[in-house]
């Protein structure tokens, strides 16, 4: 006699295939979000107004009047002064990351209008690896507050960086006293500069020209400081609050001037050159 009677059948479910890239999780609030509703939105999440990061060439987009962008200094380079190698060697993985961004650097540099204004240009972009300032980097922003100065327009800049880029070692670490001196320059001219931080803005750009604007913009829940927070925590053996090193509190704080909406970004700058220059 069999133990256990059959009954009935086995009840099989159909897997349903969920195309990839539907449905992206927001890095703050952690909800699930449809792809098409955050791209409608300017990469914005619609629970939390968090800033989704977005390449340069949206930025651009997003930033300057229609039609008006022309990208400067072309064709800039970094080589490889060190050798370095960590699984792949450097120069493999910046053509890796050229190929990825299609990009040639971690920053584009041009000259455009904004609201009307004429200005000049440095934008980041997280994706050509982390956004780090190596040499080339270091010398587009410095070129840029230099046409700035010559031209006698405001300098615009959109930070989106870990900071300076290893490979390239002491060489990278010299950009954040280059840029800082071109930026001194420029303010010592009467020239306007504009710095915007979006997320995550840290390390030595941090350090360097991402906090010297004469008008510092963030955009919302950015993440923005020097060292990260878990290495802050581990140093000085204290929880830190939940929402520090966010724009919101470095408002607070006294270390930006106002946080901006994307939505607002290209209207804002404009009033401030309207204002200011």
């Amino acid at each position: 006699m069999a133990w256990f009677k059959k009954t009935r059948g086995i009840r099989t479910e159909k897997k349903i295939k969920v195309p990839e890239g539907l449905w992206v999780k927001c890095d703050s609030c952690r909800e699930i979000i449809y792809k098409k509703e955050i791209d409608k939105n300017l990469r914005i999440c619609p629970k939390c107004n968090y800033h989704f990061r977005i390449s340069a060439r949206e930025r651009i987009e997003l930033l300057t009047d229609e039609g008006s962008f022309m990208e400067m200094n072309t064709g800039l380079s970094s080589t490889d002064p060190l050798g370095f190698r960590d699984k792949l060697s450097y120069k493999d993985r910046l053509e890796e990351n050229r190929k990825k961004s299609e990009l040639e650097e971690a920053a584009v540099s041009g000259e455009a209008t904004v609201e009307g204004y004429p200005a000049i240009l440095v934008i980041m972009d997280f994706s050509f690896m982390g956004g780090s300032m190596g040499s080339v980097v270091g010398e587009k922003v410095v070129r840029a507050a230099e046409f700035a100065l010559e031209t006698k327009r405001p300098l615009i800049t959109v930070a989106s960086s870990g900071g300076a880029r290893m490979q390239e070692g002491i060489f990278s670490l010299m950009q954040m006293a280059r840029v800082s001196a071109a930026i001194a320059r420029l303010n010592e001219n009467a020239g306007l500069y504009i710095s915007v931080l979006a997320d995550p803005t840290f390390g030595g750009v941090t350090a360097s020209f991402a906090m010297l604007g004469d008008v510092i913009i963030a955009e919302p829940k950015s993440l923005i400081g020097f060292a990260g927070p878990r290495v802050i925590e581990q140093t000085i053996k204290q929880q830190l609050p939940e929402d520090f090193q966010r724009a919101e509190f470095l408002l607070d704080h006294g270390m930006i001037d106002i946080v901006v909406d994307r939505k607002n970004l290209r209207k804002t700058i404009g009033r401030i050159i309207g204002m200011l220059s």
